[in-house]
């Protein structure tokens, strides 16, 4: 029989830890656990893996290997010719503290998946997604804004617990995990799973509560009181830490998330934190400049038009915008569609001004 690094299979050095080799275990039961991975030869990836690490994850076992290699647990070789018995029945699992759910619960928290978590760990509540339609001016001064919402708080009746006068599970033993065995080729192998009687807890109660039937939460309706802060937009977030679903087992609260929505505005635009107004002219304001009443978040304003102001002007005014940010007033001049007779006729003898603007005279040069 081919001799096995059983370090190599780990990938590992040979000086290493109890610790690293413990946490190079992990990292690859996770990667090749069949449940896991679907791959060809995962499987057989996966018991090479538990082999090694039942040899390298016991201190004695790993002083024989080190000193013979694996023909120390090969049946007839090395200093036990009868064979290793510590190995026959080797399972993955057995003799170290890592099982199959701890794996999986390792594994499959990073996608947001719980379903196997034991059910007497400490869990975080659920998080809370509200939307809230504001209007433009709601979102961009800021408010105040009462949110209902619907959560699931601890039980009252229970305190949480899901029902009364606890006791330790007969079929665990109170450690909320049963073993079962089957025969293999490789021997008998022990695998652990969570203790359907308890669901992992370790306790049953001689009475389920009536209120939450042992769910440990209810349902109720909240009503929360928020700040919203000025200048918030469309698809933005805030956090409103621990106002979420209540903890399991004592594990922190959720959190609600408010995600906005915003109307536009009949007249304002926003870019940002900044407001822009277009302001309609009459050709004679452009030309003559004029004062013109305008509206701003914090109240209207007079505005200076100053004589000979061009359609797309823009005019700043300072901290007019969001949170002190500033407004702009782009201008539209208005051309008359309808003329009665003695406005054509002031306009004929505007026709007779000269232009004397310098990007005409660029066009006049090839006429």
């Amino acid at each position: 029989m081919a001799k096995k690094d059983y370090y190599e299979t780990l990938g590992v050095e040979k000086g290493a830890s109890a610790d690293e080799i413990k946490s190079a275990y992990r990292k690859l039961a996770k990667k090749y656990h069949p449940d896991i991975n679907k791959e060809a030869g995962a499987a057989d990836k996966f018991k090479e893996i538990g082999e090694a690490y039942s040899v390298l994850g016991d201190e004695q076992k790993r002083k024989m290997y080190d000193q013979y290699g694996s023909a120390a647990f090969e049946q007839g070789a090395g200093p036990n010719p009868g064979g290793f018995s510590g190995f026959e029945g080797f399972s993955g699992f057995q003799g170290f503290d890592v099982n199959l759910d701890d794996i999986i619960d390792d594994f499959m928290s990073g996608f947001g998946y719980s379903g196997r978590r034991r059910s007497n760990r400490a869990a975080k509540g659920d998080d809370i997604l509200i939307r809230v339609d504001l209007t433009f001016m709601e979102a961009a001064k800021g408010c105040e804004k009462d949110i209902e919402l619907d959560v699931n708080d601890a039980c009252p009746e229970c305190d949480g617990k899901g029902g009364h006068n606890p006791k330790t599970c007969t079929r665990c033993g109170g450690s909320g995990r049963v073993i079962t065995e089957t025969r293999s080729i490789l021997g008998i192998i022990q695998s652990q799973s969570t203790c359907p009687e308890c669901g992992g807890s370790g306790q049953v109660f001689e009475s389920v509560c009536s209120r939450c039937r042992g769910k440990k939460q209810v349902r109720n309706r909240r009503t929360l009181s928020v700040e919203i802060p000025e200048g918030v937009s469309t698809g933005e977030r805030i956090r409103i830490s621990g106002k979420g679903g209540a903890g399991i087992n004592g594990g922190p609260n959720g959190d609600v998330y408010l995600e906005f929505r915003v109307d536009k505005h009949p007249i304002f635009e926003r870019d940002g934190l900044n407001i822009y107004l277009t302001l309609p002219l009459t050709i004679t304001e452009a030309v003559l400049g004029a004062k013109k009443e305008i509206p701003t978040l914090s109240g209207t304003v007079i505005l200076d038009i100053a004589p000979g102001t061009q359609n797309g002007d823009k005019l700043k005014l300072r901290g007019k915008g969001i949170a002190k940010n500033d407004m702009y007033v782009i201008i539209s001049v208005v051309i008359p569609e309808r003329l009665d007779r003695k406005q054509k006729d002031l306009f004929k003898e505007l026709s007779n001004t000269k232009l004397d603007n310098g990007e005409y005279k660029k066009i006049e040069k090839y006429l």
